[in-house]
């Protein structure tokens, strides 16, 4: 009997709406222009944050009175001088589908919305990373009917001023024919979620291949630390050169070089606030449970910059976004490149503890360790499937209360031991699982000297782990998968990977990259 006066209710209130605008449901008469906007995030198939008041903004002429309405909720608004006007939609339980309408001059009318959860899926190419391209796309694509799983993929525009709407993106249905074009992390991310809870699931894919961090955080922010100054500072100088070439009559050979060079980098995924601005800002704000994220591949040469760089953004968009300390997951560096005979420094391990860190810093964050999964020879692994259910352990158990496993096991302390040393470990309640050999691998050991040997590890009560080696007498640090591609094989017992670690704080080779 509700859902039978909601819907009565709205059919009556949009027939009015539609009378009073001079418009029918099918478009536009051509006596008519339309002035009432959303950006492109309010579109048909959109799935709205369930249990909480969302946001929703659009623009119309000055002083414009906004009326909006969904399931048997009505609101009104008005827009101000510059015609941006906004509202919280109010909370809705999951379900749907509902008709989402906005009255002003004239009438805007969105279809097929859902009440569920909603999560961004953003990062760098390995979060862009499409089923398409993943393992097993056509069985993938065989049994992808899941009608309540959306996704919104923005494009990639990288601008200093930011853009309000991108008219071309809307929201899509998973289907056997849209799946393809899909996040494939957010979308095992999302049929997790779905198939476990049973609700909708909205992903906003927003990833951008090699984007660096800085790209996704207000300039503002950026130019406000003194800690990225040097960063800062590098980039006003390429940008007034950038100004001085294009202004410049009669230029050489070698400047013409330069200026294509230079503007290739101002529309860039590097610059800072280029993301922010161009991608981002079209859709911060809207009503989220949370964020998964992937990249640090194009910062690995600074991962020490990293340390501070990555807590920064989740802090920006936190504030900006204006829904508190909302759950941020991200997935830490694959195992890449060669794999290396002997130990050694590695700027990727070094990100990976930049990453690491974060955890500690930020509350409500969490990494899904995929050192195992890698491929030496390609930057973009195929097996995105286990980094989406790692990614999803972490919201499963987190946000949505499933008594699962989440967090890789951890390092927690050392204690020496004669000629060894003995470490202990957090997250591996039910013991150890070394994967294929009983013997743990991946450990090396160094003393005084700083000098990494290969280590003999051996599993003691409790899940603690001795490791030592011959050639150090008085061993001072130990390390784990500590290489851009390392021979490891530790797991718990659920089946999550011993996070990589060191035990020392000896400086890197990233140390002062800027």
């Amino acid at each position: 009997m509700k859902l039978l006066h909601c819907n009565l209710f709205h059919r009556t209130w949009v027939h009015r709406l539609v009378l009073a605008s001079g418009l029918a449901l099918s478009g536009i008469t051509s006596t008519v222009i339309a002035e009432t906007k959303l950006p492109n995030i309010f579109s048909d198939g959109m799935v709205l944050q369930q249990g909480q008041p969302n946001k929703i903004w659009g623009r119309d002429y000055p002083g414009q009175a906004i009326t909006i309405a969904i399931g048997d909720q009505q609101l009104t608004t008005t827009a101000d001088a510059s015609g941006n006007w906004e509202a919280k939609l109010p909370a809705f339980p999951v379900g749907g589908p509902h008709l989402l309408t906005v009255a002003g001059s004239s009438a805007k009318i969105v279809r097929d919305v859902l009440v569920g959860e909603v999560w961004i899926c953003s990062g760098q190419s390995n979060m862009q990373w499409s089923v398409a391209a993943s393992n097993d796309p056509d069985l993938e694509r065989l049994s992808a009917n899941y009608p309540k799983i959306r996704m919104i993929n923005f494009p990639q525009v990288g601008v200093q001023e930011p853009i309000w709407s991108h008219d071309d993106r809307t929201w899509q249905v998973c289907t056997p024919e849209t799946v393809n074009g899909f996040s494939a992390v957010g979308y095992y991310f999302a049929r997790q979620i779905h198939q476990t809870t049973g609700v909708p699931i909205g992903m906003i894919n927003n990833a951008w291949g090699g984007s660096a961090c800085e790209a996704w955080i207000n300039r503002d922010v950026l130019n406000s630390e003194s800690r990225f100054q040097q960063l800062m500072d590098g980039w006003k100088t390429r940008e007034a050169r950038f100004q001085e070439l294009t202004g410049k009559t009669g230029r050489s050979e070698e400047e013409e070089k330069e200026l294509k060079n230079l503007a290739g980098a101002m529309g860039g995924n590097s610059r800072p606030a280029n993301i922010y601005n161009g991608v981002l800002k079209s859709h911060l704000g809207y009503g989220i449970r949370g964020a998964i994220w992937y990249q640090g591949e194009s910062n690995a040469g600074r991962a020490y910059q990293y340390r501070e760089l990555f807590p920064l953004m989740i802090q920006n968009w936190r504030k900006e976004w204006g829904q508190g300390e909302f759950p941020f997951y991200w997935v830490q560096l694959a195992d890449f490149m060669a794999e290396k005979s002997e130990p050694g420094d590695s700027a990727w391990a070094e990100l990976r503890e930049a990453q690491t860190m974060t955890m500690d810093r930020l509350a409500n964050t969490g990494q899904a360790v995929i050192i195992d999964i890698g491929e030496g020879k390609d930057i973009h692994p195929m097996n995105k499937v286990d980094v989406g259910r790692r990614l999803a352990r972490w919201a499963l158990a987190k946000e949505y209360n499933i008594p699962i496993e989440y967090q890789s096991p951890r390092y927690a302390s050392m204690q020496e031991d004669g000629d060894g040393i003995v470490l202990t470990f957090n997250h591996i309640p039910n013991g150890w699982r070394p994967f294929d050999v009983n013997e743990p691998r991946g450990f090396t050991i160094a003393g005084e000297d700083k000098k990494f040997y290969p280590a003999v590890a051996k599993i003691l009560d409790g899940g603690k782990i001795r490791v030592s080696s011959p050639s150090v007498s008085k061993p001072m640090a130990v390390r784990y998968a500590w290489a851009d591609n390392p021979v490891c094989n530790m797991y718990s017992r659920a089946g999550l990977p011993l996070t990589p670690f060191r035990t020392d704080d000896w400086p890197g080779v990233t140390l002062g990259k800027e």
